[in-house]
C-alpha cells in the first residue's frame, strides 16, 4: 500500500518512512504542511499520517481542506497534542484515527493496517481468494495451506491485488499503490514482479492478464 508521511522531525519522519518501507510499502513523505498538502492532493494514497504541528500549513488545516474538496483516503493523524478537546476536533475534522506521541511503532503499523482494510471494505485481517489466503496482520501467504514465501515488494503488490480480487486492476493503478516517488523502478516493473509472483504461485490462471486493460486476481468461474 501506498503512505503518505507528513512530519517535521526529521529522525521521527525518516524513521517511520525506513519502518514501513522495510514492510514493503510505498512511502512519500513530507516535513512542512505546504509540500504536504500538495502531494495530499496528486496522489492516490492507502494512508496519510499526518502531524498537527508542522510549519506552512497546519495539519488541521490540511485535513480540513483534503476533507471539504471531498478526498477520502484515511487520514491518522499523529501528534503531541494529547488533550480530549484536540483529539475530539482532529476526529471531528474527519480524521479516521488518532495516536499521540510517544508511541510504539507496531502500535502504528496495526492502526494503519486497519485503516487500510477499512478503506477497501475488509473486516477481517484474512484476505481469501479461493485457496490463497493472506494474512495481513503477519504478512504471510498461504496457497492450498502451503506456506508461500515473497519478497517485501512481491507481497506489496499481492495484497493490493487481493483487495481488489475480481476487478480489473491497470498497471498505472498498481504503479500509483505499489511504487513511492522516489522509486527507480523501470517502466516494465509490474509486468516483471507479476511474473514472479505467477512463478512463486504456480498457479498460471490465478492472475490473469487483460491485454490493454491491466491484472485479475481470482481464477475463472
Amino acid at each position: 500500500m501506498r503512505l503518505l508521511v507528513i512530519e517535521d522531525y526529521t529522525p521521527l519522519r525518516e524513521s517511520i518512512v525506513q519502518s514501513f518501507r522495510e514492510e514493503g510499502y510505498a512511502v512519500d513523505s513530507a516535513a512542512d504542511g505546504d509540500e504536504g498538502l500538495w502531494l495530499a492532493k496528486d496522489a492516490a494514497y492507502d494512508v496519510i499520517i499526518l502531524d498537527l504541528m508542522l510549519p506552512g500549513v497546519p495539519g488541521m488545516k490540511i485535513l480540513q481542506t483534503l476533507r471539504k474538496e471531498g478526498a477520502d483516503q484515511p487520514v491518522l493523524i499523529l501528534t503531541a497534542k494529547d488533550s480530549l478537546n484536540d483529539r475530539i476536533a482532529g476526529l471531528d475534522s474527519g480524521a479516521d484515527d488518532y495516536l499521540t506521541k510517544p508511541f510504539a511503532m507496531q502500535e502504528l503499523h496495526s492502526r494503519v493496517r486497519a485503516l487500510v482494510r477499512r478503506r477497501y471494505a475488509q473486516t477481517s485481517p484474512l484476505l481469501e481468494v479461493g485457496d490463497l489466503c493472506i494474512d495481513t496482520a503477519s504478512r504471510q501467504v498461504r496457497l492450498a495451506r502451503k506456506e508461500v514465501e515473497l519478497t517485501a515488494r512481491e507481497y506489496a503488490l499481492l495484497e493490493y491485488l487481493a483487495h481488489r480480487a475480481g476487478q480489473v486492476v491497470s498497471r498505472s493503478e498498481i504503479w500509483e499503490h505499489v511504487y513511492d516517488f522516489h522509486s527507480d523502478a523501470s517502466s516494465n516493473v509490474v509486468d516483471v514482479y507479476i511474473g514472479y509472483l505467477r512463478k512463486k504461485l504456480k498457479r498460471k490462471d490465478l492472475i490473469r492478464t487483460r491485454r490493454g486493460q491491466g491484472y485479475v486476481l481470482g481464477e475463472r468461474s
